[in-house]
């Protein structure tokens, strides 16, 4: 062979070798960057080549998917859309994933490794397999009882299970149709513009990652550090705060919203049946900081990461406070504010002994065949206070429901306990109060720990008696009938 010859051979193999390289290089050094990268629609084709999974509450499906005779070939719907976004979320083929829908996407869409009976092959095949499905928590009587008691209010209803933490509700209004804007079609862009120009926010989750301050409903909490730090030791004994109570450091005196509260001594049973801002805060005050901080942490307060497992936003309660600040926090105002889901948490940790249990959204995640691919477990979050310490807890909020403020939550042969709640805001308290109701209820006679505990906020109404009682323990009292009815 000339030397011209084994030099175009040798060119020839070290271009064959240099392919080999990049397509080495661009096939197994790159795949991943390649699979992700945003101009590639191989993967987001795949995705919807198929339906989805679904999204269950009980044995009911209230997600589906249809085909669209376009690029993509399914897209999502949703059964009673509106009733159940701030469940579900959204699955949008433009917009993404929110929610349940967000959280569980791997799993809804069918590339979570668990739905494969033969990973290594199904990966090598490039196999998708048919998306599971996520079965919730949510009790299908009380989230209609939270949705309708909202009715065209601005609000929120946040329903546990004291003794599992199951998220029994979780309505949020006003709300939207998550299946209006689910497909790339110029009508779905259409909707998702209005959803976004919407003054009202229709799709902010106020049930989870929105937060209010508390009023009155934190004194729930207060109570409960009073006792637990030994502050109080006998609730129908007379306490020692006086009247006025002036704010420590300032002249300022912490004024109460009845006369019924203005005297000096009262006991903490009469002080929380009367809804007493003087003597609650004064409680607070002799906890001292680290002892309402430590309780508030109890019920998930300043926690970043309390997931259902959609994260909820932060609750706040202050860990650096003078006196007088630390004064009106505890009456639930200053900085302190919570989601209502932290708020069901306080009300289901006073009804379950005191221990709080982790909340929890989702009930199993299945195969499309059905079996179980991961079935959730109750935890416990804190044990916030003694047994001992929550029975009187849960006399006090009893006596507030049968004597008090909260007379509206009262359901004929049950025993309920609840707090009410009316939080001023915005300059100088000129705002519409944000009304807040929180409870529990057990039927009469029953020994066993309640099977609901509430949380409600109107953050915004037409009603002229904007109070805890007055407009959000009937929609409690609504919520926690549909659960004992059911």
């Amino acid at each position: 062979m000339s030397v011209t010859g084994r030099r175009a051979g040798t060119f020839c193999l070290v271009l064959i070798v240099a392919l080999c390289v990049q397509a080495t290089r661009v096939q197994v050094f790159r795949a991943k960057e390649l699979n992700h990268n945003a101009a590639n629609q191989r993967l987001t084709v795949e995705r919807y080549s198929q339906p989805r999974g679904n999204i269950l509450v009980g044995s009911d499906t209230v997600t589906g998917s249809t085909p669209t005779g376009g690029r993509y070939d399914y897209k999502r719907t949703y059964t009673d859309g509106p009733l159940y976004a701030a469940v579900t979320g959204y699955s949008s083929q433009t917009y993404g994933n929110t929610q349940l829908e967000g959280t569980e996407d791997e799993l809804l869409s069918g590339t979570d490794s668990r739905l494969a009976s033969w990973a290594v092959w199904d990966a090598v095949a490039r196999r998708q397999n048919p998306g599971g499905d996520v079965y919730t928590t949510i009790n299908r009587a009380a989230q209609q009882a939270a949705m309708r008691g909202l009715g065209g209010q601005q609000g929120a209803v946040a329903a546990i299970e004291p003794a599992t933490g199951r998220i029994l509700a979780l309505a949020s209004t006003p709300s939207y149709d998550p299946g209006s804007f689910a497909g790339t079609s110029a009508a779905d862009q259409a909707a998702w513009n209005r959803l976004q120009a919407d003054t009202d926010q229709p799709m902010l989750n106020r049930a989870l990652r929105q937060t209010y301050p508390p009023g009155s409903t934190f004194k729930v909490v207060t109570a409960a550090a009073a006792l637990e730090n030994g502050v109080v030791t006998d609730i129908d004994a007379p306490t020692d705060a006086p009247y006025p109570y002036v704010l420590p450091g300032t002249t300022t005196p912490l004024v109460n919203d009845t006369s019924a509260c203005d005297e000096p001594g009262q006991s903490l049973d009469d002080a929380m049946v009367r809804s007493c801002n003087s003597v609650m805060g004064y409680l607070g005050v002799q906890v001292g900081l680290d002892g309402m901080v430590a309780m508030a942490g109890n019920f998930g307060f300043n926690d970043p990461k309390l997931d259902t497992p959609v994260r909820a936003a932060r609750s706040n309660f202050d860990t650096e406070m003078n006196r007088s600040q630390l004064a009106l926090s505890s009456i639930g105002q200053f900085d302190t504010a919570a989601t209502p889901l932290v708020m069901a948490m306080v009300a289901a940790g006073v009804a379950n002994g005191g221990t709080v249990l982790r909340p929890q959204l989702v009930d199993r995640l299945t195969r499309s065949d059905g079996t179980t691919v991961q079935l959730m477990k109750p935890s416990t979050y804190r044990q916030a206070m003694s047994p001992a310490v929550a029975g009187q807890v849960q006399r006090l909020m009893t006596d507030v429901v049968e004597n008090g403020t909260g007379r509206n939550a009262r359901i004929a042969g049950a025993v309920v306990g609840g707090k009410t709640g009316t939080a001023q805001h915005g300059v100088d308290n000129s705002g519409t109060p944000y009304a807040w109701f929180i409870s529990w209820a057990k039927p009469a006679g029953s020994d066993r720990v309640p099977p609901v505990a509430v949380a409600v906020v109107i953050a915004d109404s037409d009603a002229t008696d904007v109070t805890g009682g007055g407009l959000a323990a009937p929609i409690a009292r609504s919520v926690m009938q549909a659960v004992l009815g059911g």
